[in-house]
């Protein structure tokens, strides 16, 4: 049989899917995939394949899944574990790729935030997001085929095609001898692949293999992304869903539910019950006689409220219809009575009972069911246990689903030759993040209470700062900042300063443009000062000058001697 699809190694090796055992053992190896056991039959031309009653039963699950989802109790639960995992906002992305804890340059995880947000879009995963995680969840497994140009591979994925879960099984190969020392068979290689059958699986005499052909398609692992639920039935290593518990709280419920019905249709409408007085006729002409005051009495009208006609239907003999008996002479005579219908009739408590049985199978609150619960949009501290449970549970889910996420990652980076599948299994993969969009309101409430307890511990450990604690310490275990945030951070800072010391300078020369008119008005006040004391002292100057001169008028003049 070919292996159909492509294989991720280097030339010279062996096919990614025939891996040699590591160490010897006498166990074969468990995945909890779900994987068939197939052994090749030393001395054997062939391989015999025992997926006797696994994938004919898987098939039958995933129907009954299916059937089961679309219960309404049951479709409900299903939309709020999916609206919970899966939040759709307009102004935020589904998920979110967080590789601050990978030890990777800059540009190599822009590169991978790149062809994430490619991976994204061969999923459409904006758009169909409820729809493919509501599948994953029902069918409790998911499989997508992932396309390639042959001619160029570096190219990467160029589409992905959804599998029916029905029609693909994986197949674990293993090959063991005998240990000549202790005698006991060992297993010493392993080899897994997937068989894809179009009209699905069935069993023949005793071994399954699929229909109209003896083999299959035989498919290499890396042409395949598969993730399961995680739940698996060990005694017949077959994957279980999350609806697995739900089917019988479902089938009580569905016949509570009928049951009650006919209950109600039987037993609430009252009826008459006619003795008709008969006499001493004979049994045949006693019954007959009856008949007779039955089609007398009797008459049964029904309108046709599709084509507005009347119709007799005095011939038809329902269940709703009066009681006629006969009886004998020597009795009360005729009489007519009446029965009481049904009575507490609203009462539902079994209904309730099997509905909150269900409820628990899927792990939904009950709360969350019931109408007519406000929801608290205040600030509030305490949630309770069915709460806490239920955003655990969907953290699982959205972990477990990540894998999808994880396997067509690494296949997108290795064939664009970005990293190698060793970098990957030892550097990325237990690193890397995926951030799933919360409901708004509750994402920004967290947040914002997250946001005062981690200021109030910032503000109780500021003296002890530099001292006991660095700085990037504070920042990335208390104000839990990342890498990146801490860079952006720093950098608008920087920017802010830059923007208020050239604010500053802008302030300091417009106050000093302020102060120019203050300056010269001073300085003109100060030249007036001048000008008026300077005329003061011209005026006084004037003033003792003609005073002087008004003086020396006043005085006789001196007689000149007479010269002998």
């Amino acid at each position: 049989m070919q292996i159909f699809g492509f294989s991720i190694g280097g030339k010279g090796k062996k096919l990614a899917q025939e891996v040699e055992q590591r160490l010897p053992s006498f166990a074969a190896p468990v995945d909890d995939d779900g994987a068939s056991t197939v052994s090749n039959a030393v001395g054997h031309f062939g391989t015999f394949i025992d997926l006797d009653g696994a994938a004919r039963t898987e098939s039958e699950l995933i129907s009954r899944y299916r059937e089961t989802a679309k219960y309404p109790d049951c479709d409900t639960a299903i939309e709020e574990v999916c609206s919970e995992a899966i939040a759709t906002e307009d102004d935020e992305e589904v998920v979110k790729l967080n590789l601050d804890d990978v030890p990777l340059s800059k540009n190599i995880r822009g590169i991978i935030e790149e062809e994430f947000d490619e991976i994204l879009n061969l999923l459409d995963f904006d758009s169909r997001a409820h729809d493919i995680f509501r599948r994953y969840y029902v069918d409790g497994r998911v499989y997508y085929h992932k396309l390639f140009d042959p001619k160029n591979p570096g190219a990467g994925i160029q589409e992905l095609r959804y599998v029916d879960p029905r029609k693909i099984k994986k197949v674990r190969e293993v090959e063991k001898k005998k240990d000549e020392t202790t005698g006991v068979e060992i297993y010493t290689k392993v080899i897994d692949y997937f068989v894809y059958s179009e009209n699905g699986f069935s069993r023949n005499n005793g071994y399954t293999a699929p229909n109209n052909t003896a083999q299959g398609i035989k498919i290499a692992p890396e042409a395949i992304t598969y993730v399961t639920s995680g739940l698996i039935d060990l005694d017949r290593n077959i994957v279980l869903g999350h609806l697995d518990k739900a089917i019988k709280p479902t089938n009580m419920l569905r016949m509570a539910e009928d049951s009650m019905l006919i209950y109600r249709m039987a037993r609430a409408p009252e009826r008459r019950v006619f003795y008709v007085d008969v006499g001493n006729l004979p049994n045949n002409k006693a019954e007959q006689y009856l008949k007779n005051i039955m089609n007398r009495f009797r008459t049964k009208i029904v309108y046709d409220a599709s084509t507005g006609e009347m119709q007799d239907d005095r011939k038809h003999m329902s269940m709703m219809e009066d009681f006629w008996l006969p009886r004998r002479e020597g009795g009360q005579g005729t009489q007519v009575d009446t029965l009481e219908g049904a009575q507490n009739l609203g009462v539902v408590d079994d209904i309730n009972y099997y509905q909150t049985k269900l409820y628990n199978a899927l792990n939904v609150p009950v709360s969350r069911m019931q109408g007519g619960n406000p929801l608290n949009f205040g600030r509030q501290m305490e949630v309770t246990r069915d709460e806490l449970k239920f955003a655990k549970f969907i953290s699982r889910l959205r972990r477990k689903f990540s894998e999808v996420f994880d396997d067509l990652l690494k296949t997108q980076l290795v064939l664009k030759g970005v990293i190698t599948p060793e970098d990957w299994d030892e550097a990325i993969k237990p690193k890397i993040k995926y951030v799933f969009a919360s409901d708004i309101y509750w994402a920004e409430a967290k947040e914002i209470e997250n946001l005062r307890n981690r200021v109030e511990i910032l503000t109780e450990l500021d003296p002890y700062i530099g001292v006991y604690y660095s700085k990037e310490w504070v920042r990335k275990n208390v104000l839990k900042q990342s890498d990146e945030e801490i860079d952006e951070i720093d950098s608008q800072i920087e920017a802010e300063r830059e923007v208020m010391a050239s604010d500053a300078e802008f302030v300091g020369q417009l106050a000093a443009a302020k102060e120019m008119p203050t300056m010269q008005a001073q300085a003109d006040v100060q030249t007036d000062q001048q000008m008026n004391m300077m005329n003061a002292q011209a005026k006084t100057d004037m003033a003792m000058q003609k005073q002087a001169a008004a003086l020396a008028s006043s005085q006789p003049a001196k007689k000149k001697p007479s010269k002998k």
